[in-house]
């Protein structure tokens, strides 16, 4: 995927970890693309590859930071120019280890939810406003939530929830941990309600509707999802494009972390990485 000299959109930057490989293998002649929504990810990501230009030098490659969601890449990269595009849809360990974004459960924190938080109704906006049904549609759909109009009842019937940590009591309360779980009974709540505010499969879908047409003859798709609704937008997207002679799929079963890397990185468990060439 990354070649000296080549061109690469990274559509996810994050905290530039993928970014910062990418640019050492890139060197001088390369051209590299960032796409972020988060402001605070973008300003800390900036200072990491300004001081991996320092150590660099003239073998650090062009890198132009686009502060938008990916889904924009159309309006930014020329059609045909990448020989490479990179996504990583797992949510950032930055946006999880702040307490005051709101995405986890495991600290206390205001209802927010936001990757970019200049904009947006945020996640304490849909659990103290919506309807009920609207609730429980959204837990089940986009969480996997099989209790999720029983969720739904007790949210509305707590209102108002203004923090994280009452969120995940009342979600517990309502549907507490079964046999063999072994996740918290809130993480599938808390998963409906950050890819509701921030349209995350709607973001994906417009990458993959775009992802053809930007990338070259040969050029690399990689993407990583983190739960079955992503990892399936994704292997359906490449199976159409393998039967419509767009790509030609190179990971016929999806590449997940090894066991050191799990123990690692416990996040990595779930990651799913898959990738395909534009024919």
């Amino acid at each position: 995927m990354v070649r000296p000299g080549g061109v690469v959109a990274d559509a996810t930057l994050g905290l530039a970890g993928h970014s910062s490989a990418i640019a050492r293998r890139l060197g001088g002649k390369g051209r590299l693309i960032c796409f972020d929504r988060d402001p605070q990810a973008m300003a800390l990501a900036t200072q990491r590859l300004e001081q991996l230009a320092a150590e660099l030098g003239s073998e650090m490659p062009a890198v132009e930071l686009v502060p938008k969601a990916f889904s924009e890449a159309a309006s930014v990269i020329a059609p045909g120019s990448l020989d490479g595009l990179l996504a990583d849809f797992g949510v950032s360990s930055l946006q999880l280890d702040e307490a005051h974004r709101g995405f986890s459960f495991r600290s206390e924190g205001p209802l927010d939810m936001r990757m970019d938080t200049r904009s947006g109704e945020t996640a304490g906006q849909v659990v103290n406003q919506e309807d009920e049904n609207v609730l429980a549609d959204l837990i089940y759909e986009f969480g996997e939530e099989r209790r999720s109009r029983r969720i739904a009842r007790a949210i509305v019937r707590a209102r108002p929830i203004e923090t994280t940590a009452e969120l995940a009591r009342v979600v517990s309360a309502a549907a507490p941990s079964m046999k063999g779980d072994k996740i918290h009974p809130a993480t599938r709540t808390f998963q409906a309600l950050r890819i509701r505010v921030n349209d995350e499969l709607g973001e994906i879908r417009s990458l993959l509707e775009c992802a053809p047409s930007l990338l070259k003859k040969g050029g690399r798709l990689v993407l990583i999802s983190f739960h079955s609704l992503e990892d399936r937008l994704v292997k359906d997207a490449f199976r159409e494009g393998s039967r419509n002679k767009v790509y030609d799929v190179l990971t016929k079963k999806p590449i997940t972390a090894t066991e050191e890397e799990q123990r690692r990185n416990p996040r990595s468990r779930s990651a799913k990485l898959r990738a395909a060439a534009r024919v």
